[in-house]
């Protein structure tokens, strides 16, 4: 087995249908694929087996997010490298393929190699991924980019060097991944992925990408668009930032939370004024929401996973 492809979809089969559609007809190394049925209904779960025998489906049937999910995949597989793959992908052309090929011309210490996310337009939409630690991701959240850094590790031609990967699409060697202990469940959504490649570079590995690749991700067109569900994930994400950042320092830890705390209070005081224009008042309630879900759980003790279940549950009210 060359490949164990794996994939997590939440109950939406037009995602699903598109994305195993492409690998069939794209593929031709010798491959297995998982799909993690994240909160299937019966009906869906029973068609999409029927539809596609060839596709190990693994019920996913309580709340859990992006790492766990995979990781049940993940744990099961049997290829000599995994290709982890967003259900809101297309491919149109052998990107598995070529990946592989790729990743066996680099030098051993590479583990990853991943390839250039388009937007279903053909404009490009991630190509690389910069090294990302405290101060950067903090200088970030005011409009500071870090050009330099950017220029080092993004948006270059060919097959080159990057530091962290997206999670959407991605080639890693199997025996490395499983020597990492596969995606870090501490995240629940998000930066999980960033984890996993922070974690090889420190070990000594290294990222590539290879730009002639490509792959639609549909997200990227959507991604303006935002639901309810989001005023959970972005307390979660706020969380699982601290904890990755902090990088197991207590001090930069607490400076983190009082750090979000305070910035997120902007952010609320901002949305709210915008809402109140009603320029976009659904979207400015929304994102209100999430700041302040996050101002009243980034100083508790509370897990990304327990603060995402809190904040979800209230939904449901």
């Amino acid at each position: 087995m060359v490949v164990s492809i794996v994939i997590v979809c939440m109950n939406n089969l037009k995602n699903l249908y598109l994305c195993l559609d492409s690998i069939k007809k794209n593929t031709n190394v010798d491959y297995e694929v998982f799909v993690v049925a994240y909160l299937f209904s019966k009906e869906n779960l029973q068609k999409a087996k029927s539809d596609y025998d060839w596709v190990n489906f693994i019920e996913s049937d309580e709340i859990r997010g992006f790492s766990e999910n995979n990781n049940l995949a993940l744990r099961q597989a049997k290829g000599e490298y995994c290709f982890v793959v967003n259900d809101d992908t297309e491919m149109r052309m052998p990107v598995i393929d070529q990946l592989v090929e790729t990743i066996k011309r680099l030098p051993e210490d590479v583990a990853i190699v991943s390839p250039k996310l388009i937007n279903p337009d053909g404009s490009s939409q991630v190509c690389g991924r910069a090294y990302l630690d405290w101060w950067i991701n903090m200088r970030s959240d005011w409009g500071f980019k870090d050009k330099q850094n950017i220029a080092k590790y993004c948006n270059k031609q060919g097959v080159f060097q990057s530091y962290n990967i997206v999670g959407a699409a991605f080639l890693i060697k199997t025996e490395l991944f499983r020597k990492i202990g596969w995606f870090d469940e501490t995240y629940f959504f998000c930066p999980e992925d960033i984890a996993v490649s922070d974690t090889l570079n420190r070990l000594g590995y290294k990222c590539y990408v290879n730009a002639d690749v490509e792959i639609i991700h549909y997200e990227g067109m959507s991604g303006k668009s935002l639901s309810m569900v989001q005023t959970a994930t972005r307390p979660a994400h706020a969380k699982g930032g601290v904890i990755f950042y902090s990088h197991g320092n207590r001090f930069l830890f607490y400076f983190l939370s009082v750090y979000y705390f305070v910035h997120f209070s902007l952010r609320f005081i901002y949305h709210r004024i915008k809402g109140l224009l009603k320029e976009r008042p659904n979207v400015d309630y929304i994102l209100s929401i999430g700041d302040m879900n996050v101002c009243r759980t980034i100083l508790t003790k509370k897990t990304p996973k327990e603060i995402f279940i809190e904040c979800y549950n209230k939904l449901k009210k």
